[in-house]
């Protein structure tokens, strides 16, 4: 196991976000929970949107007087494939785990809870499937409290897959999904809704002048004079690259000068990643108005900033998602977002009023169309996208939603 040092932040920059009431709240529960210590743990510390909330959520956690660490497993390539196998059948793919992925699995998390032993926490939230077998492999003491959240669409869970992760979700204390439609198996009162969230004064989400942001982009060979179509993404066959360039080819036919970036960063857990990043660059092929960059050609977090606030459209065509945490970002830049009609997206965007729910390539072209056809439509749902992200999904409000559950467990009669 590998603790993962964070950058200080301060909770009172965010107070412009929240009412009073919520801070007093918050003070309350920080209050109830100042002698708890808290274990958030996942896969890896960078690439990927739960490595992103973890870099806001334990710092502002600390910084209100919390004991919160957070701490990421080891692994190799061999346990990362089979965790990435979980992820695709946890989506839907067909197939059944082999036994020696199920011995892979087991074998990895009771390395790491053996790093374990004697650790001082009385609560621990577990991330994904990953490390869900912790709790299975670590003696687990009296006043402790364990908690699985799922970032994943499991609404369509593979049933072989599922019930092997399930023998090990059922011992926790507390499950954490999106959305209810993910939630499987009888964990009756244990299961909790806890939506993602974007942090505002991320270096993704501060608002950026448009001006410095579109020299940004013209460093990786964009013409900010030109319309310019955006996804921000893995690469990944569920956030479906290959649909985003067939829509940007039908698009071009009506708007020559047309552009489209791919964006992605590749995480250290998803070694399948590659492999379909070079199937994007192969669709791309020789058509110099698609850019393929990921965080090997400079792609930070201001450059990730800095597209999202100049795209005049950001797509977010996910065949499955979790949440989608691209599409609130792109909202809360007052860009119209385009996103698969699937999972999280349906609770960001309203059709027709913040962007637009699609389901094939070809009303996914329709509705880029319309917007780069009417730029008054695209402007009018500025506001209302930036509202809504700042009513529900804030990284403030997550923080909350998280507070009450724990109090919750560690004193149940609250």
């Amino acid at each position: 196991m590998q603790l993962v040092e964070v950058k200080k932040k301060n909770f009172s920059d965010y107070l412009q976000f929240i009412d009073t009431e919520t801070m007093d709240e918050l003070a309350f529960l920080v209050q109830k929970l100042k002698n708890k210590k808290i274990a958030m743990i996942s896969a890896t510390a960078y690439g990927g949107g739960v490595a992103e909330k973890m870099h806001s959520l334990v710092p502002l956690m600390q910084d209100l007087g919390l004991q919160v660490d957070w701490w990421v497993i080891l692994g190799h390539d061999e346990f990362y494939g089979v965790t990435k196998t979980f992820h695709n059948r946890m989506q839907g793919q067909e197939g059944k785990l082999t036994p020696e992925q199920k011995e892979i699995y087991r074998r990895y998390n009771q390395t790491n809870a053996a790093h374990m032993q004697g650790w001082p926490y009385d609560i621990f939230v577990i991330h994904d499937p990953q490390p869900a077998a912790l709790i299975a492999y670590r003696e687990k003491r009296e006043h402790e409290n364990w908690l699985w959240r799922c970032h994943i669409d499991t609404s369509t869970a593979n049933k072989d897959c599922w019930d092997f992760l399930y023998q090990y979700t059922k011992l926790y204390n507390a499950v954490i999904f999106t959305m209810k439609d993910y939630i499987l198996g009888d964990y009756f009162e244990k299961a909790d809704i806890i939506t993602p969230s974007i942090d505002p004064l991320s270096l993704k989400n501060i608002a950026l002048d448009k001006e410095k942001a579109e020299a940004i982009i013209s460093r990786f060979g964009i013409d900010p004079l030109r319309p310019l179509i955006c996804q921000v993404s893995r690469f990944d066959p569920w956030k479906d690259p290959l649909g985003v360039i067939d829509v940007y080819k039908i698009v071009k036919k009506e708007f020559p000068s047309v552009q489209l970036a791919l964006v992605g960063s590749m995480a250290t857990d998803d070694p399948e990643g590659w492999d379909y990043l070079y199937n994007t660059l192969r669709r791309a092929g020789e058509d110099y108005d698609i850019k393929v960059i990921t965080n090997f050609n400079g792609i930070s977090d201001l450059e990730v900033n800095a597209f999202q606030t100049v795209s005049d459209i950001i797509l977010q065509k996910s065949l499955r998602e979790g949440f989608g945490l691209t599409v609130a970002e792109g909202l809360w830049k007052g860009t119209p977002v385009i996103g698969g009609n699937v999972g999280g997206i349906k609770l960001q965007i309203e059709d027709g009023v913040t962007g637009y729910l699609v389901e094939t390539v070809e009303e996914c072209a329709e509705k880029t169309l319309t917007l780069l056809r009417n730029p008054l439509l695209a402007a009018e749902m500025k506001d209302a996208g930036r509202e809504k992200v700042k009513k529900e999904f804030l990284v403030t409000g997550n923080i909350l939603h998280y507070l009450r559950l724990f109090r919750r467990l560690v004193q149940p009669a609250f």
